[in-house]
C-alpha cells in the first residue's frame, strides 16, 4: 500500500459509510411510518373489535326473542290443533246427517210447515184432516231436525273458527314481531360480518407491515454491522498508518542521528588534521627563526598558537 492510496482508501470507506449511515435514516423514516401505521390499524382493530361484541350481543339478544317469540306463536299454533280435531269431527257429524237430510231444502220445508200451521190455525177443518195435517206438520218437524242439528254443528264450527281466529290473530302477532325482530337479526349480523371483514383486512395489513417493520430493523441490523466491520478496518488503518508514521519518525530520528554523529567525527577528524597542520606550520616556523630565516605573518600566527597551545596544556 502506497502512502497515495492510504487517503484514498480511507475516504473510500467514510464515503462507505455515509452511504450507509444515509440507508439507515431512511429506513428508520420508513420504519416510522410502518409503526404508525400500523399502530393506527391496531386502534382501528381494537374498536372494531368493541363494536363487533356490542352488535353480537345486540343480535344474540334479537335471536333470544325471536326463540322466544317462536315458542309463544307456535303455543299458540298448538291450541288450534284441538279446535281442527273438533271441527273434523263435526264435518263428519254433518256429513252424515246430510245423508239423512230429505231431498227437499231446509227453506221449503219450513215454508210448507208455516203454510201448514196456518192452515190449521185459520181455517176450520173436520177432525180427521186436521189430524192429518198435524201428522204431516210433525213429519215435516222431523225432517227439519236434521237441518237444525245440521244448524247446530254449524253454530259449533263458526264459534270454532272465531275461537281459532282469535289463537291465529294472536299467532300471527308474534309471527310478525318474530319477522320483524328476525330481519333485524339479519340485517345487524350482515353488518357485523362487514366490519368483521374490514378487521380482518385491517389486521392483515397490520400484520404484513409489523413483518415489513421486523426486516427494516433485521436490514438495519445489518447495515450497522457493515458500518460497525467499516470503522474497525477504518481504525485498523489508521493504526497501522500511525505505526508506519511512528516507524518513519524513528527511521528518520536513527538517520539523522548517525548524520549527526557522522558530521561530529568529520568535524573532529578536521580539527585534528587542522590541528596538526598548524603544529606543523608553527613547528617549521620556529624552526626558521631559530635559524634566523624570516616567517611570514600566518607563520607566526600558528607558533604562537602552538605556544598558546602548550601553556594552556601546561597549566
Amino acid at each position: 500500500m502506497t502512502e497515495k492510496t492510504k487517503p484514498s482508501q480511507t475516504t473510500n470507506i467514510n464515503q462507505q459509510i455515509d452511504a450507509l449511515k444515509k440507508q439507515i435514516t431512511e429506513a428508520n423514516a420508513q420504519i416510522k411510518k410502518y409503526i404508525e401505521k400500523r399502530d393506527a390499524l391496531h386502534e382501528t382493530v381494537k374498536k372494531s373489535r368493541q363494536e363487533i361484541n356490542q352488535i353480537k350481543a345486540e343480535r344474540d339478544s334479537l335471536n333470544q326473542k325471536v326463540k322466544e317469540l317462536k315458542q309463544q306463536r307456535d303455543a299458540i299454533r298448538t291450541q288450534t290443533a284441538p279446535i281442527m280435531d273438533e271441527l273434523k269431527v263435526i264435518d263428519e257429524k254433518i256429513e252424515a246427517l246430510k245423508k239423512n237430510l230429505p231431498r227437499i231444502s231446509q227453506r221449503e220445508l219450513q215454508e210448507e210447515h208455516d203454510a201448514i200451521e196456518w192452515k190449521i190455525s185459520t181455517t176450520s177443518l173436520d177432525l180427521q184432516e186436521e189430524k192429518h195435517l198435524i201428522e204431516h206438520v210433525k213429519t215435516i218437524e222431523i225432517q227439519m231436525s236434521g237441518y237444525k242439528k245440521i244448524d247446530v254443528q254449524n253454530k259449533k264450527i263458526k264459534t270454532l273458527l272465531q275461537k281459532r281466529k282469535v289463537f291465529d290473530d294472536q299467532a300471527d302477532v308474534f309471527h310478525k314481531e318474530l319477522t320483524e325482530t328476525a330481519k333485524k337479526s339479519q340485517d345487524l349480523h350482515a353488518i357485523m360480518m362487514e366490519k368483521v371483514n374490514a378487521m380482518k383486512r385491517d389486521k392483515d395489513e397490520a400484520d404484513s407491515l409489523h413483518q415489513a417493520f421486523i426486516k427494516a430493523k433485521e436490514s438495519n441490523n445489518q447495515l450497522y454491522n457493515q458500518i460497525k466491520l467499516l470503522v474497525g478496518e477504518s481504525i485498523s488503518q489508521r493504526n497501522a498508518s500511525r505505526e508506519q508514521y511512528q516507524t518513519r519518525r524513528k527511521d528518520e530520528d536513527v538517520k539523522r542521528a548517525q548524520e549527526d554523529a557522522k558530521r561530529k567525527e568529520e568535524q573532529a577528524a578536521r580539527a585534528v588534521k587542522e590541528q596538526a597542520i598548524k603544529e606543523k606550520i608553527g613547528t617549521e616556523a620556529r624552526e626558521k627563526l631559530n635559524r634566523g630565516e624570516k616567517v611570514s605573518w600566518d607563520e607566526f600566527a600558528m607558533m604562537l598558537g602552538d605556544e598558546k597551545d602548550d601553556a594552556e596544556t601546561q597549566a
